[in-house]
């Protein structure tokens, strides 16, 4: 009888998280195929349905349909709906029902939350839930009234208070969606919604944690580590990118001609905020020039920081990194940063980290490329420079595109969505949820140490 009983199977926290999301991207991919779900009221096809649904839960931004014609008012909002849900983690909404109903939060959904929001610890995990959709609710309300502002004297108070409302938490969740058909083009001169949509993606991107510990610095009376060098890594990169936007795009490029050195200032500054990895864009992206696409692409690559709406490598991944060289470069045995010695398994995934994605999006831009071949969009032949740009948009969960998205057969299509997938869950999560990893040996043996030569 015990041979024919059952073996329980048992899923590690990243299994379900892995599977969560799928769950949620398929479900709203189902919803938004229905009638009810677009303007002139006939099923939408399941594929681009699939391709909406997985761009609003991995947070990104790509469409092969547009947002503001083809989807109802019912459409938008399920979209809006699955935006929020990826950009907070879809356990953090099973949290607040269990809240609500008065359930009691087990371990195993705690360990889910801890690495759901890429917590050290599961100590105060329930906690920084109640902080992250308190705050999620507070500053995305604060935005919504700033964008009213704008918005309903161009649209009436209905439609003004549901874009307001919809951009401001596309812009939190760092997602890239919009309603007006042309992302912030119609607004690339107006300081208020450029600047508010950028605060919004910023604080999204710079990670719950972080803000909670910035709320509670009169008492703590100091940061950690994590929280310092993300904040200075992400202040590095917003100003080298705007000078550097500036300097290659908006100086020179002819496109720009008749903008105001203040304008062009405000949008090489929202240039260098949107790439991570919020997806919006006030300029055409075909219009930039290639320094300033490869900047983009490198901006894309890094994205925000960890426990955050936003996607990429990481900004503290990419800081551990640069300090590596640095360190190493000046002879020192240990990675320092702000004169504390940084744990060697840190660094070690911090490179396997790197290592994955270059290999990620090499395997996807290779086969996207293989995919679409050498199509012409808007008298653009598309080459490997297109092809990257999308792959590196999708990984990163950023949603800029050479306008190649709405074009995407298929293959295509299957290709960035995966690109996508793995990019929200993260690299790690992913595939770790496909393997079994070893256990470390309890004996603690070694093998015998010896060297190679490198350089």
């Amino acid at each position: 009888m015990d041979l024919l009983k059952r073996k329980k199977v048992v899923m590690t926290p990243v299994q379900i998280l892995s599977l969560g999301f799928a769950l949620t991207i398929l479900t709203g991919a189902v919803i938004l195929t229905l009638p009810i779900s677009s303007v002139n009221g006939t099923a939408t096809n399941f594929i681009d349905s699939l391709f909406t649904a997985t761009s609003a839960v991995c947070v990104t931004g790509l469409t092969t349909l547009d947002t503001a014609s083809h989807w109802s008012y019912f459409g938008k909002t399920i979209i809006m709906f699955l935006i929020e849900t990826g950009g907070l983690g879809f356990m953090s909404f099973t949290t607040l029902y269990a809240l609500i109903i008065g359930r009691r939060i087990s371990m195993r959904e705690r360990m889910i939350m801890k690495e759901a929001l890429n917590a050290e610890s599961m100590a105060g995990i329930v906690r920084l839930v109640k902080y992250v959709i308190i705050f999620t609710v507070s500053v995305q309300i604060i935005g919504a009234l700033l964008l009213m502002t704008q918005f309903i004297p161009d649209y009436g108070v209905g439609e003004g208070i549901y874009f307001g409302i919809f951009h401001s938490v596309s812009a939190f969740c760092n997602a890239g969606f919009d309603l007006t058909g042309a992302s912030l083009i119609p607004y690339n001169n107006n300081p208020v919604v450029i600047l508010t949509i950028s605060a919004l993606i910023i604080i999204g991107g710079l990670g719950f944690a972080i803000w909670m510990e910035i709320y509670n610095f009169k008492t703590m009376k100091k940061l950690s580590l994590h929280a310092k060098f993300a904040i200075a890594v992400t202040l590095i990169l917003l100003i080298l990118g705007m000078i550097m936007m500036y300097i290659f795009d908006f100086a020179i490029n002819q496109a720009y001609k008749d903008m105001s050195l203040p304008t062009k200032i405000l949008n090489a500054f929202f240039a260098s905020v949107t790439p991570r990895t919020a997806g919006f864009f006030s300029v055409p992206t075909v219009t930039m020039s290639h320094a300033a696409i490869a900047i983009t692409i490198i901006l894309m690559f890094i994205g925000g920081s960890p426990g955050s709406t936003a996607g990429g490598l990481k900004t503290t991944t990419i800081g551990l990194l640069v300090m590596t060289v640095i360190s190493m470069l000046r002879g020192r045995e240990d990675t320092e940063i702000f004169k504390k010695r940084i744990n060697k398994m840190q660094v070690y995934k911090a490179f396997t980290i790197l290592f994955i994605a270059f290999g990620v999006i090499f395997i996807g831009t290779l086969l996207l490329s293989i995919a679409e071949g050498e199509k012409v969009v808007g008298g653009i032949t598309m080459n490997l420079e297109h092809y990257l740009y999308e792959i590196v948009s999708a990984y990163g969960t950023v949603g800029l595109t050479l306008n190649l998205t709405p074009t995407l057969t298929a293959p295509g299509k299957i290709i960035v969505m995966f690109a996508m997938y793995i990019g929200r869950v993260g690299i790690l999560t992913f595939i770790f949820s496909m393997l079994r990893r070893n256990k470390k040996d309890d004996y603690g043996l070694k093998y015998p140490e010896d060297k190679i030569v490198i350089g």
